[in-house]
């Protein structure tokens, strides 16, 4: 599959939480670094790639919420965009099957059947190429340390509900559990798992359920790297 950084300006409107009002014409070129300048809004839409178009009030969903935090928007924003944009960009290099996406401050990864981290059909096992895969992806992540990571399991919506949603809780403790054999710190983990619940594409198509069979890793700034930035931009 190939990848892509998706350069996107505006929040999701539906699946924001705080609302937001602003111009197009003031985003619609600006690179994701600029963005940070104009936007301030909360995740929403980081949300919303990572578990479709499921996004409500649930306690998941305000965990989730709670580790992708807030647009950082000034002088902040855009020094804290540069850096996303640059892990992005060496992320993409390193891994080319992995579909990378810049969304606010974050970097979501999504790992399907065709993009990079791929399990046996009804397995949890990391194969060899998905180790490798791995490998590269924790090797970005030491040379940025100032994040926080959140890995998000998924399936699609065939064979019995509670089979599935132990296959993405594997699915997803194991990428979160080799990483950090590899050497990244824990604490800066949150592991998650859906089942069939948060579909992003349709599942009564191979194609759609195809792509349901997926684990999303978001990198987030942590507190470190916000508080950085605004010391650096003079907004302490």
């Amino acid at each position: 599959m190939k990848k892509q950084i998706k350069k996107l300006g505006i929040a999701i409107v539906a699946i924001a939480f705080i609302g937001l009002s602003m111009s197009c014409e003031a985003t619609k070129n600006a690179n994701n670094a600029q963005k940070g300048a104009v936007i301030g809004t909360t995740g929403g839409a980081v949300l919303g790639a990572i578990i479709g178009n499921q996004v409500g009030s649930s306690k998941d969903n305000q965990v989730i919420g709670a580790v992708i935090g807030g647009v950082v928007g000034g002088t902040a924003g855009v020094l804290i965009g540069n850096k996303m944009d640059k892990q992005a960009q060496k992320i993409e290099e390193e891994i080319p099957g992995a579909e990378v996406e810049r969304i606010d401050d974050a970097i979501v990864i999504t790992f399907d059947e065709g993009s990079g981290v791929f399990f046996e059909t009804n397995k949890f096992n990391l194969n060899t190429q998905s180790r490798e895969n791995l490998d590269k992806l924790s090797g970005v992540m030491k040379e940025y340390p100032d994040t926080n990571i959140l890995v998000v399991g998924h399936t699609d919506s065939t064979g019995p509900y509670e089979f599935n949603m132990d296959l993405s809780k594997n699915r997803a403790e194991a990428v979160t559990g080799y990483l950090v054999s590899k050497g990244l710190a824990s604490g800066r983990f949150t592991t998650t798992w859906y089942g069939p619940d948060r579909p992003a594409h349709d599942n009564s198509t191979a194609e759609g359920r195809a792509k349901n069979r997926r684990v999303n890793v978001a990198i987030v700034p942590n507190e470190k790297m916000i508080e950085d930035a605004k010391k650096e931009a003079g907004e302490n």
